[in-house]
């Protein structure tokens, strides 16, 4: 993966990776449900998709519920949406400090393993996983306005959990290498809710420590925050990742100026505006917009700001890629 990056960053043309499994699993005639329970069509899903467009990376799932449910938190399952945590597993110091981390066998890891397996034996390109970051697991098992108030008034707390958190993603990390993933897409978007010093203290220290006991050679971490507006680029570069994802809130030309050219940096057409919501020309147009902003820095790569979500018409898509094509 390291020659992949210094590759890619050395390529003159330019390489897409859109966050893009909801049609693969529309296009295998299968639910929701049941993409995100059963690792053999989460697998499918991905697979159609790579032989369908020329994407420079496969993306897995973007499913910010696993690692949560994991941890025993109750998770509400729709046939047409991603599943949703519901209510809080965590309440207060104590139930934070008798949290036990998980196991890898817990809930449905071992289904989304075993998606990145099969996956992984049939891919004739890198693979990305999904996992979830450090403070949004927190926020999940904590609840976003609560974790938001204990910043301040249980701050130990936040970080006795945020450990226990970093824990559990960094084992899971090792486990999707050695499934055969080539690294990790990590979404961290709750941290977008922080100011640049608290993201630093909140989520990059923690996202930090995984990247250096996760990421090898063979095996990166590229960190997504589509809830940051600006102020959490310079701590989320702080984590040492080989790459860095941004949502459409950010101006992504900006954000190229400010970001290391020897990572890649992704992002950002909005995946509700434009590109579900909008027609093949105004995506095309849009996409070939963003590519005159960005395509003369080296390390881009174009991208959705986040994942794109369930129903969007693959015209759009077509157009996406047209664009691509036509820029070259």
């Amino acid at each position: 993966m390291t020659e992949w990056i210094a590759s890619v960053i050395g390529e003159k043309e330019i390489g897409a990776i859109p966050v893009l499994t909801h049609l693969g699993v529309e296009m295998t005639g299968a639910s929701l449900r049941e993409a995100v329970t059963d690792g053999e069509v989460h697998a499918r899903a991905v697979c159609k998709l790579a032989e369908l467009y020329p994407t420079m990376a496969s993306t897995m799932m973007m499913d910010l519920s696993v690692e949560a449910e994991a941890f025993g938190a109750n998770v509400f399952f729709s046939e047409r949406r991603m599943p949703d945590v519901e209510g809080r597993l965590l309440s207060d110091a104590r139930s934070v400090d008798v949290l036990d981390i998980p196991t890898l066998d817990a809930g449905r890891i071992p289904a989304y393993l075993r998606a990145n397996e099969i996956v992984a034996a049939q891919t004739d390109r890198p693979m990305l996983s999904g996992c979830i970051g450090p403070f949004s697991l927190a926020g999940r098992l904590f609840g976003m306005t609560e974790i938001m108030m204990a910043l301040f008034l249980e701050s130990e707390c936040i970080h006795r959990l945020l450990q226990k958190c970093m824990k559990f993603i960094a084992s899971y990390c090792q486990a999707l290498r050695e499934a055969g993933s080539n690294g990790v897409l990590m979404a961290e978007p709750a941290a977008g809710l922080l100011s640049g010093k608290l993201c630093a203290e909140f989520s990059s220290a923690y996202v930090r420590e995984i990247v250096r006991e996760a990421q090898r050679d063979d095996f990166v971490v590229i960190l997504h925050n589509c809830g940051n507006t600006g102020q959490c680029t310079a701590s989320m570069l702080e984590t040492g990742a080989a790459g860095y994802h941004f949502g459409n809130k950010v101006n992504m030309r900006e954000t190229l100026e400010t970001c290391p050219h020897n990572v890649l940096v992704m992002g950002n057409l909005d995946p509700t505006a434009v590109l579900k919501q909008g027609t093949p020309e105004s995506v095309y147009d849009a996409t070939l917009q963003l590519l005159g902003q960005c395509g003369n820095f080296d390390n881009y790569v174009l991208s959705s700001g986040c994942d794109i979500p369930p129903e969007t018409p693959k015209a759009n898509i077509d157009a996406f890629f047209k664009a691509l094509n036509d820029y070259q």
